[in-house]
């Protein structure tokens, strides 16, 4: 069984191998700016960011059933990832965060929870990622202008507003400044140039910032060392061996590293789905990938990177959608990126460190801005304040406090829409002439829960003045929950005793009993009156 799927795989790579061997060179040229930028915003060492695109390439793609989407270090998680290596405390316990949540993953992939996307609000998704976009903004703007830990150092211990001001124009590099402004424009007016739009934009980045880097020297805007990428440089296998980082398993009964387990496994499988939908949308054949096979996939990825070292992985939208304009048409696409840049990694790790820092912070804002472009606030809005609102309250409170609280904030306030929508739309209530006197008909929607009990009941009680009979309608409704069948049998009772004629149709799922009940009452009032 399983020489017959190699097989068919190998026949399927010789096939297709015309089309996925160019578009893997252009996911490597996307994804390798990427790595290195995701990985610096996420506070870990940018050797973690590499490791994480080359096991989201050979491993992950391996095993996925999508045959377009490309995993690596996301830019979704990086706020999580920065906020819980401080919260931890060391990068052998976050890693160790990491592996715990790929275990997650692969359990919920096993239990079939690929439909899990669906049971968010998308207004919250969109908040979501929406601040994201805006804390990666805020937390790459001292890059693009070439300031360093020791400027943010002197910024904190300025003395008053004046020294500040000072502090902050003396802290800028003007040679970042220039390699980052310039590197943006690339980003925004690159793809629009049709002859020249199939050299991915990134790539044009990072040669424009290694260019200018060398130019600079010796002149008034040249960078310092630590304005640019610094990847260890090895010589021999001993010294690769030592790059990578292993768990700290002397934590795994701590709280805290659990709690961000959890929190990276849930994001990280929302994301992955949202970007799986978003790719088979994409895909000019028009395929649906497995949502539980991905899963399990992005499990033994996050395992494996969270045991050597590396940063919690999604499936990426800005990667996956490289690989389809590029011509993609199998996985083995996004596995030959990954040994890409695997061969960067060992052979031209020196050319790498030649990259400035702000021309990856330019990348890092061009994608935040995708992610909280204005466009979408406007989006949300015209939709209606019920989307509007939830997205807005998730974007301010992950900005304002952390992922897991904004996202939970977000959820509240979206499910206190939900329940409005859910009391005003469980009825209609009209006023109909008849004769000479008005009747008053509530129809009951097809699910009636004890949330719309108030509203009914309050409408019943508060019949206009010229009212003379009621008509209740349940013909459309599958379920009526008993606390609202005891609303209507009291007002059933209490409007006869005053003379209003009720009809009753199809209430209760006990539909003859009850109805045969009331009838009895009618008749004994009656006798009674």
């Amino acid at each position: 069984m399983l020489g017959t799927r190699m097989s068919a795989f190998l026949k399927l790579s010789k096939r297709d191998l015309k089309y996925d061997f160019p578009a893997s060179i252009v996911v490597f040229l996307v994804a390798l700016p990427l790595c290195l930028g995701i990985a610096m915003a996420s506070g870990a060492p940018l050797f973690a960011g590499l490791l994480t695109g080359i096991i989201g390439g050979i491993v992950v793609a391996s095993i996925s059933g999508s045959p377009l989407s490309v995993s690596g270090p996301a830019a979704g998680l990086t706020v999580i990832v920065l906020g819980a290596i401080e919260r931890l405390g060391a990068y052998e316990t976050f890693i160790l965060a990491v592996l715990l949540a790929g275990a997650i993953q692969l359990v919920l992939g096993i239990i079939k929870a690929g439909m899990i996307g669906n049971y968010f609000p998308s207004s919250v998704i969109l908040g979501m990622l929406a601040a994201i976009g805006i804390t990666i903004i805020l937390k790459q703007l001292p890059l693009a202008f070439g300031m360093t830990e020791a400027h943010a150092f002197e910024l904190e211990n300025g003395g008053g507003i004046a020294a500040f001001t000072d502090t902050i124009f003396a802290s800028v590099n003007w040679g970042a400044t220039i390699i980052c402004l310039l590197s943006l424009a690339v980003l925004i007016y690159w793809p629009r140039i049709k002859p020249l739009n199939k050299v991915p934009a990134p790539l044009i980045v990072v040669l424009l910032g290694v260019g200018l880097g060398y130019a600079f020297r010796g002149t008034g805007l040249a960078l310092n060392t630590d304005h640019f990428v610094s990847i260890p440089v090895v010589s021999s296998i001993a010294e690769f061996q030592g790059l990578f980082i292993f768990p700290d398993f002397s934590q795994i009964f701590n709280k805290e590293v659990w709690i961000v387990a959890f929190t990276i496994a849930i994001i990280a499988s929302l994301e992955t789905l949202l970007s799986i939908e978003a790719v088979d949308k994409l895909d000019p054949f028009k395929r649906n990938s497995p949502t539980n096979r991905e899963l399990l996939a992005q499990g033994i990825g996050n395992m494996t990177s969270g045991f050597l070292g590396g940063l919690p992985m999604t499936s990426v939208i800005v990667r996956s959608s490289a690989n389809v304009n590029a011509g993609g048409r199998t996985r083995q696409s996004a596995i030959l990126h990954g040994l890409w840049l695997l061969v960067a990694l060992l052979a031209i790790p020196s050319v790498i460190n030649l990259i400035p820092l702000a021309g990856l912070a330019a990348i890092l804002l061009h994608t935040g801005f995708k992610l909280a472009k204005p466009a979408l606030f406007t989006q949300l809005y015209k939709k209606g304040l019920d989307q509007f609102i939830p997205f807005f309250v998730t974007v301010a409170a992950v900005v304002f406090t952390d992922l897991l609280t904004g996202v939970g904030v977000g959820i509240l306030v979206a499910t206190f829409y939900i329940l409005k929508a859910n009391m005003t739309n469980a009825y209609q209530f009209n006023i109909v002439q008849k004769e000479d006197n008005e009747m008053a008909v509530l129809t009951l929607a097809e699910e009636v829960t004890f949330l719309n009990k108030a509203p009914i009941q309050q409408k019943l009680y508060n019949l206009p003045k010229g009212v003379k009979s009621v008509v209740i309608d349940g013909q459309k409704s599958k379920f009526i929950d008993k606390d609202v069948i005891d609303v209507i049998k009291d007002f059933e009772l209490n409007a006869l005793s005053k003379g209003l004629d009720i009809e009753l149709n199809d209430v209760n799922y006990k539909k003859k009993t009850f109805n045969r009940k009331l009838r009895l009452k009618k008749q004994k009032l009656q006798k009674v009156v």
